[in-house]
């Protein structure tokens, strides 16, 4: 590290909200930090009216309130009453909000901002924010006025919100952190940045999500704090009775998000940022990788395996050996002398291709790559204009800007020839953008960003972001309109209007199990729904044990991928001996008879904004500040799981939010609300089924779309409270649901104790390939005496397994079973 970039991440650590207090007005010549001289707004002495927007000045400084939506207000600081252009990597494009209703209104001591749900106070003594609902509870409020310092090296302000901390409020969200779900009692950064073999509560990881969700009372609120560069969080870790937010340059602009309920804050929060697109259907079965499966031979022989021994899978990768000499989008002829026929044979074999590509570009005038970006001066540059360099696999590289908008274009193009030969998805990988020696970029490089031109300290943490963008764009243009399939390591708030994600270089441990578990329930509720884990690590040495409960643990990942780096043992399901196979081909099974489930999980996400991955603490908020369960998760609405942590362990405590649950291997029936004690044979994993649910199934594939499904599953449990379970069908790879071209299907069941009611009501153009379908009742407390389905009786059959079950017509809007 540079003597300058030492001095720099010094003083980043010292600019703290307390020791700013301590060191004001000194000169610190150990730290080479100027004098710095902390910055308070003073009374607000007038207002502006502008469209939806409210401008409060104290004769110098200015806070723009501008109101979104009923439930969502931004706050705008400029220090010198100038404020920046007013644009965001985060905002999806087609914004559509709007506030039913707004008004300003004065009071002695105050202005209030109204709509018809929530206030913002801003008060005349102090200057403070206070957000309440309209009955007058405060769930957000300032513990001092916005603050600045000048930022006498770069320009511009650190910037400082500093927000009261009730006694019990509890701090959920940020994305990417390896700690409690809880954040209260911890400081954080976001710089996004390679941690190969991360711990826990090591900070920061590899992507930037600056929003939480605070719970308060029982009731939720959320703040985003759109700022791309370094930010800061402290939740009530330095003094208790406070929470801070900071940042090293660009704006304070924060958009407080209404609840009450956690659910409403994370679906606005998508209101605001988006939300995934709906996968391809393949992209969400099981997927096998390693660093690096080369040559052509090995890649044929692991497919081979997997349908030999009858193992599900969709996707095998190919990391970065099998370009040549790492150059990107390039093929290793020695390795791979006839990539286009290979990948045409796996996909025959059910198989899609994945490829990775990073962002370092090789120097060579002989790879048309760099001399394209070169002529065309796509790469970066640095203060003084010379290129920005650094060394990544293929050793020196430059770095494309894919922050103009004419370096993605380009950027997308470059795939034509990957997909010319048959690749069905891409990886991007080292794009946090990580350089060896040195970790990034240095803070001079400067980037287009879309014309509001900066450097690399405020693009850094959506660099990630606007390079998968770009892969996604190109490839949705590549691909004929088919949805792509992509994957980014490095992200910013709002990258899954592009991308899935993975948690990184995690090792092999079961401490990394149960991290990987916290991570994707915070990925989830902080937008980034499409979420998985290396299962088995990616470093380090697992056992079968761990391998396997990982795996488990993998079914109810909503990215389901092993991988590995290359100089660790052999990570496919069958690498551990015939009982751990037979373990790990029994669960990834299960994944594939639960896809409809998980298909429709996707799409109540992509038109709901709902997370797929659910915590206790969603479920449960009345408890979220004192609740410590952090093991059980729900995905989707209707499944509960808690997978194993500890080595041998035949039992653990799970606890089970209110309601009845059926234990998914035997039906028995649980009642909610309490822990209960519950066996883990290694053959199994906790998973629970709410009551009343309707639970679809497929049959067992090796791969997405392999058999054709003449009659529909329905396994429906029995509950006395109604229920409602959704199942959504389209063509699986195409973006015609965009046009309504799909079936979503509403289920509603309704429970006695001497009957049971199920109504469905369907929207959408598409016709499913089924006619029928099969149901399966599980739990009805009485004998079956009589089955109605729209007026007209029906019998009983039996499957080849001799279980009961009954056919009906697709179509059918009311069953009664008596």
């Amino acid at each position: 590290m540079a003597e300058s970039e030492k001095k720099e991440e010094i003083a980043s650590e010292v600019l703290t909200e307390e020791t700013l207090d301590n060191i004001q007005h000194v000169n610190n010549p150990v730290l080479d930090v100027p004098a710095i001289e902390k910055k308070y707004l003073g009374k607000p002495t007038s207002y502006v009216k502008s469209n939806n927007a409210f401008i409060f000045s104290d004769g110098k400084a200015s806070v723009e309130v501008k109101v979104f939506a009923d439930e969502i207000i931004r706050v705008r600081l400029a220090p010198q009453s100038s404020f920046l252009d007013d644009f965001s990597y985060a905002l999806k494009k087609d914004l559509d909000l709007h506030p039913t209703s707004f008004s300003l209104e004065e009071t002695d001591d105050a202005y209030l901002v109204k709509t018809a749900v929530v206030v913002c106070r801003i008060q005349k003594a102090d200057f403070l924010v206070v957000f309440e609902n309209v009955e007058g509870k405060v769930f957000n409020a300032d513990h001092k006025p916005l603050h600045w310092e000048e930022n006498v090296d770069f320009g511009g302000y650190y910037v400082y919100c500093t927000k009261k901390a009730t006694a019990d409020e509890a701090f959920f969200g940020l994305g990417d952190k390896s700690s409690n779900l809880n954040l209260r009692g911890r400081r954080f950064s976001n710089w996004n940045s390679d941690t190969y073999g991360f711990g826990f509560n090591q900070d920061p990881l590899y992507k930037t999500i600056p929003f939480y969700i605070g719970v308060t009372g029982g009731d939720a609120y959320g703040i985003f704090f759109d700022n791309t560069f370094k930010t800061f969080f402290d939740f009530a870790a330095e003094k208790n009775d406070r929470t801070s937010y900071w940042s090293e340059g660009g704006e304070m602009q924060y958009y407080y998000i209404h609840g009450p309920q956690m659910m409403d804050v994370v679906k606005r929060y998508h209101d605001l940022t988006g939300t995934h697109y709906m996968p391809p259907l393949w992209a969400i079965g099981y997927h096998q990788c390693r660093w690096s499966y080369y040559p052509e031979a090995n890649v044929r022989d692991v497919a081979d395996q997997f349908r030999k021994r009858q193992i599900p899978c969709d996707a095998i990768y190919l990391d970065i050996d099998y370009m040549d000499g790492y150059r990107c989008f390039t093929w290793n002829k020695r390795y791979f002398p006839d990539p286009k026929k290979m990948i045409a044979d796996l996909a025959a074999n059910g198989f899609k291709t994945v490829v990775m590509i990073d962002p370092g570009i090789k120097v060579d005038e002989d790879y048309w790559v760099f001399k394209e970006g070169k002529e065309n001066r796509y790469f970066c540059r640095r203060g003084d204009d010379y290129f920005m360099e650094g060394y990544v696999w293929p050793g020196r590289c430059q770095f494309p800007d894919y922050t103009n908008p004419k370096v993605r274009e380009w950027w997308g193009t470059l795939y034509r020839g990957l997909v010319e030969d048959g690749v069905a998805g891409v990886w991007n990988d080292m794009n946090e953008p990580a350089v060896f020696g040195r970790g990034t970029f240095p803070g001079d490089v400067r980037h287009y960003y879309e014309g509001f031109r900066g450097s690399h300290r405020k693009a850094h943490n959506i660099y990630g972001m606007q390079m998968v963008r770009s892969t996604y764009d190109g490839l949705k243009k590549l691909q004929r309109n088919k949805r792509p399939f992509t994957i980014t390591r490095a992200a910013y708030a709002g990258t899954q209007r592009y991308s899935s994600v993975w948690t990184g270089d995690n090792i092999a441990t079961w401490e990394h199990l149960r991290i990987g578990i916290l991570q994707l329930q915070r990925l989830s509720v902080s937008g980034l729904s499409f979420c998985g884990t290396d299962i088995g690590g990616f470093t380090g040495e697992p056992d079968g044990e761990l391998y396997t409960r990982w795996m488990q643990f993998g079914v109810f990942s909503p990215f389901m991928r092993v991988h590995s780096a290359g100089d660790t043992r052999d990570r496919e399901p069958w690498s551990f001996g015939p009982e751990w196979e037979a373990i790990c081909k029994k669960f990834i099974e299960l994944r594939y008879k639960l896809l409809p489930y998980i298909y429709t999980a996707f799409w109540r996400q992509h038109k709901y904004c709902e997370p797929i991955l659910r915590p206790i603490a969603l479920l449960e908020q009345e408890k979220a500040s004192n609740l410590q369960r952090e093991e059980e998760f729900a995905f989707g609405h209707n499944i509960l799981v808690s997978p194993v942590l500890n080595p041998g362990q035949q039992s653990k405590i799970v606890y089970l939010p209110e309601g009845d649950w059926y234990y998914y291997f035997d039906n028995t029936i649980y009642h909610g609300g309490q822990e209960l004690q519950i066996d883990t044979p290694l053959d199994k994993m906790p998973i629970f089924v709410r009551a009343g649910s309707v639970i679809p199934e497929y049959p067992v594939m090796q791969y997405t779309g392999e058999k054709h499904i003449d009659a529909l599953r329905l396994n429906i449990y029995f509950g006395e409270r109604r229920q409602d379970s959704d199942l959504y069908i389209d063509h699986g790879d195409t973006f015609a649901y965009e046009q309504s071209v799909y079936n979503e299907k509403h289920f509603i069941v309704e429970g006695k104790k001497d009957c049971l009611t199920v109504m469905q009501n369907q929207e959408g153009l598409y016709n499913e390939r089924f006619d029928t379908y099969k149901i399966y009742f599980i739990g009805l407390p009485f004998n079956v005496n009589k089955i109605d389905v729209d007026g007209v009786s029906i019998s009983v059959l039996r499957d080849e397994d001799n279980m009961p079950y009954f056919s009906v017509e697709k179509e059918f809007r009311k069953l009664t079973i008596a």
